[in-house]
């Protein structure tokens, strides 16, 4: 079997990168094509085996006039792999592929949805979706993505469900201290907030805010500060992107409304992640659209959590058994969130292990890809359809306990979870 996994990135990705070298050693031929030689993935793609191609696939926005020399690249390139199947990451390199390759191509085409952003807007959705022929399936990494594909009208067998891979042994619940060290944080403070890219408004979609709503996250910690002095507020990560205009403004306004206690330290690496994580008490992640990223690294951290009820997001924290959910675009219900949280830490203590034990499974590497591979067979060889993964009924068969926010209160989080 000969696969061609397309991605349009050579920064990040690395869900991609796993599955690439779980499927070579399961003797899957795998080609990868890359936009550039340099990058902060192209080592790990290296390692993994697959077979490298450099091509920048992504449908070219801003050079319209480039999309025909692009498309005839494409199929050089497929012309000289000779793929059984070709697997797409992302929405600009999927739709560059159909327009390359036309509706009627005999090569199947899978699409690996990794967010719901393009299919909540009625022009973007019905883009990509007229674009796709009959030999064009798509596997939703949530079932809220599925969900929109059949209620776009896209046949229930077209449609697979597979998490992405997360590296789930790279993340402890001991807490190690980095993160308040190195931001200055006494140790006996509750830490609340998030480490996750920064996104600048999507204008052309209408946001006022960025993606991630870094905003709102900012102005709940403050309305927490204003009753609690023992709050500290960290929002880690940069900016996705050349331009932190956006981010300045972002860090400007947590100086503003936390008095020197929001702190955003910017950039951590994979590594300072994984150690900085257990230093919260509380993580917080409340987008505009989200598949099911920002929440699955707290909670294989241990760290007890507050999500927005959007997207895929209530597949990972479900409310009162693995943490909380908040509507979004909604500070102050979040800031009540939080004052629950503190108030019985040790029943979300006892949440976030119950959504650790539940992101260990669903987001292994090994079980997931091994997913995308029954998918491979069923659409070559007819074998059967591998079956979806319910987090739902995971929580029910490991027998989780009927979790509550009543009990006791912690004042301080200094016992950790």
């Amino acid at each position: 079997m000969r696969v061609l996994q397309v991605t349009k990135t050579s920064e990040a990705s690395f869900w991609a990168v796993r599955q690439a070298a779980y499927l070579v050693r399961q003797g899957v031929e795998v080609h990868a094509v890359l936009p550039a030689a340099t990058g902060t993935a192209v080592a790990a793609w290296q390692a993994s085996g697959a077979t490298l191609h450099f091509l920048d696939c992504s449908l070219p926005i801003r050079k319209p006039a480039t999309v025909l020399q692009r498309a005839s690249q494409i199929r050089q390139l497929i012309e000289a792999v000779q793929p059984d199947l070709i697997h797409t990451h992302h929405v600009t390199t999927t739709v560059m592929l159909r327009l390359a390759l036309g509706r009627r191509h005999s090569i199947p085409r899978v699409f690996q949805v990794p967010g719901p952003l393009h299919l909540e807007h009625w022009h973007t959705r019905s883009f990509e979706i007229a674009l796709a022929g009959e030999n064009d399936f798509w596997i939703a990494s949530s079932r809220f993505i599925m969900q929109l594909y059949e209620n776009a009208g896209v046949a229930i067998n077209k449609l697979f469900l597979s998490y992405y891979t997360t590296d789930t042994t790279s993340f402890s619940n001991v807490r190690t201290g980095y993160l308040r060290h190195k931001v200055g944080i006494p140790e006996d403070v509750l830490l609340i907030g998030n480490i996750s890219f920064i996104y600048p408004p999507k204008r052309y979609l209408g946001h006022t805010v960025g993606l991630k709503c870094h905003e709102d996250t900012i102005e709940a910690i403050s309305i927490v500060q204003r009753q609690r002095n023992d709050v500290w507020g960290v929002l880690a990560g940069g900016t996705f992107g050349s331009s932190d205009k956006y981010e300045r403004r972002l860090c400007a306004l947590a100086k503003q409304k936390g008095n020197g206690k929001i702190l955003m330290p910017g950039r951590l690496n994979s590594q300072e992640v994984a150690w900085s994580w257990p230093d919260f008490d509380c993580a917080i992640h409340v987008p505009l659209s989200e598949n099911c990223g920002g929440v699955v690294e707290p909670l294989l951290a241990g760290v007890p959590t507050i999500a927005g009820n959007v997207g895929g997001l209530p597949e990972v924290v479900q409310q009162g058994l693995t943490g909380e959910l908040v509507p979004s675009r909604s500070p102050q219900l979040l800031a009540e969130a939080v004052f629950k949280l503190l108030e019985h830490y040790d029943e979300f203590c006892r949440m976030a292990e119950q959504g650790r034990q539940l992101a260990n499974v669903m987001f292994d590497p090994e079980r997931c890809s091994n997913e995308i591979l029954s998918i491979y067979r069923h659409l070559l060889f007819n074998e059967s359809r591998p079956p979806a993964f319910d987090s739902r009924s995971f929580l029910v068969s490991s027998q989780a306990p009927n979790l509550t926010t009543s009990g006791p209160s912690l004042k301080l989080a200094d016992a950790v979870c």
